[in-house]
């Protein structure tokens, strides 16, 4: 494993270079939370909460997610990525750009933990 002065070297932000020299960590859950909020269990015990809101812009790829159905609809792939399926009717696993994702070392990042 690399220490955190190796990934700043690298261009990381300081952040993200600590969350990798203390190793990565998985999705094992996601659920909806209130206010386009998602929680996610963690390989590590960790319940974090991540607000999507950010995300939800017009004219992006995570504009379909204004709706909060649509939203709601969020699964983890065979990756652990969290993601959502563009077109419900299509298979994302074979049609690969139907999918709008996000990857876990994100996802914990940019989560702060539920007590």
């Amino acid at each position: 494993m690399r220490d955190v002065n190796w990934y700043l070297s690298r261009g990381f932000d300081r952040r993200m270079a600590e969350y990798f020299a203390s190793g990565t960590r998985q999705i094992t859950a996601v659920r909806p939370g209130a206010d386009y909020t998602l929680i996610l269990d963690f390989d590590n015990g960790e319940t974090r909460v991540f607000s999507c809101k950010p995300l939800l812009k017009p004219g992006t790829v995570f504009e379909p997610l204004l709706d909060e159905k649509r939203f709601r609809s969020v699964y983890l792939d065979e990756t652990h990525c969290v993601c959502w399926d563009r077109d419900p009717a299509v298979d994302s696993n074979t049609v690969w750009n139907n999918k709008v994702d996000l990857c876990p070392d994100v996802c914990y990042v940019d989560s702060l933990p539920i007590e």
